[in-house]
């Protein structure tokens, strides 16, 4: 497969503003009048005057149409026997998610949001509905060639930003990314050795469940891939092109355009985490619109996080994927800004501050 052209320069984003921080300074005014001691409910506290910053008002709405959009793809390194599951799972579950029957989609409707399953790169031929911005069949077996031509992700980052301002256009206020494939943690893991420097063994886990032989087999395949890769390590464009395949090229697309349009995301495991990390390198200062919905029990989703300096809301031991995750969280949020707007302040409701309650003190 040819590699193309390494300028990233046919794939620009706006600047991305910051969340509003006057809101923020408002709304932190507005916890510490809250009826109770200050810090008392923790991350909640913080997590509120993140989504008040982000909407630009205090206090903040909740959250009226959260919208998780999964993407799909299968990979050819997935060949090589570094999945538990052989690659036409991908395509079943696919079928699964636009059924209503997979886990993103019941802990979705459970948390109040809609799910989209959009296929980047199936091996198999999908329905209509799901396949709109189709950009090939696989991606390629990035230990050994590139997962994309260039012009595949362009078109693949161009098709994530075009998802992105259609689920805003739509009224989403809320936005999560999800992943769907085959052996998509393996590209995941290249993608965030390479841009933290880390060694292999330090990142690779189990995925859906490999053994010994599948975990060093995968070790091996990330190694490979990690020496195609590292010439292109500052060159985001390059660097999905060769070592990332349609989907997580759409991802980092679809996250970097949220941050344009302003919307706040819930990062859910190490595949989403991969595909934001590079999507920061496209458009810088896209990670202060996002929030990471839980822990991932893969290392290198940790290894991620420190990376964007991002704390999860939750850390379950999920593994999954799909969004589900970032859904498991989503209440948490919810509840995070139903404090901020509807809990009572000390005025409201007539109770005295430590100061008002302290006993007076001679002079």
């Amino acid at each position: 497969m040819t590699s193309g052209s390494d300028s990233p320069a046919d794939v620009e984003f706006p600047r991305v503003d910051l969340p509003d921080l006057e809101a923020r300074v408002a709304a932190e005014e507005r916890q510490r009048d809250l009826t109770k001691p200050a810090g008392s409910l923790g991350r909640l506290e913080e997590l509120g005057c993140w989504v008040a910053a982000c909407q630009g008002e205090v206090p903040p709405h909740p959250f009226r149409r959260p919208r998780v959009v999964v993407f799909a793809g299968d990979h050819g390194v997935a060949r090589n026997g570094v999945s538990a599951y052989p690659p036409e799972v991908t395509a079943q579950m696919v079928a699964n998610l636009s059924a209503g029957g997979a886990a993103v989609n019941v802990l979705a409707a459970a948390a109040g949001a809609g799910v989209r399953v959009v296929d980047m790169a199936v091996e198999s031929d999908t329905s209509p509905e799901v396949s709109e911005f189709k950009i090939r069949r696989s991606s390629g077996s990035i230990d050994r060639e590139d997962a994309l031509t260039h012009d595949e992700t362009v078109r693949a980052i161009e098709a994530g930003r075009a998802l992105a301002d259609r689920e805003v256009d739509e009224g989403a206020d809320l936005l999560v990314a999800g992943d769907m494939g085959i052996g998509n943690t393996t590209p995941a893991t290249v993608l965030i050795a390479i841009l933290t420097s880390t060694e292999p063994v330090a990142a690779v886990g189990r995925g859906t469940g490999v053994d010994d032989a599948g975990w060093m087999r995968k070790v091996t395949a990330i190694r490979d891939a990690m020496w195609r890769a590292r010439p292109h390590v500052r060159n985001p464009v390059a660097l999905l092109r060769t070592a990332g395949g349609a989907d997580f090229a759409a991802m980092a697309g679809f996250l970097a355009q949220a941050a344009v349009r302003r919307t706040p995301v819930i990062l859910d495991g190490v595949v989403v985490t991969a595909a934001a990390m590079v999507a920061e390198e496209l458009a810088p200062g896209a990670a202060r619109w996002w929030v990471s919905g839980h822990r991932s029990a893969e290392p290198a989703h940790t290894v991620a996080l420190r990376h964007l300096r991002l704390e999860p809301i939750v850390d379950l031991g999920m593994r999954l994927g799909e969004g589900s995750g970032a859904v498991t969280a989503l209440p948490v949020l919810q509840g995070a800004v139903a404090i901020l707007a509807q809990m009572a302040t000390f005025s409201e409701a007539g109770v005295s501050t430590r100061d008002e309650s302290a006993p007076a003190t001679a002079d």
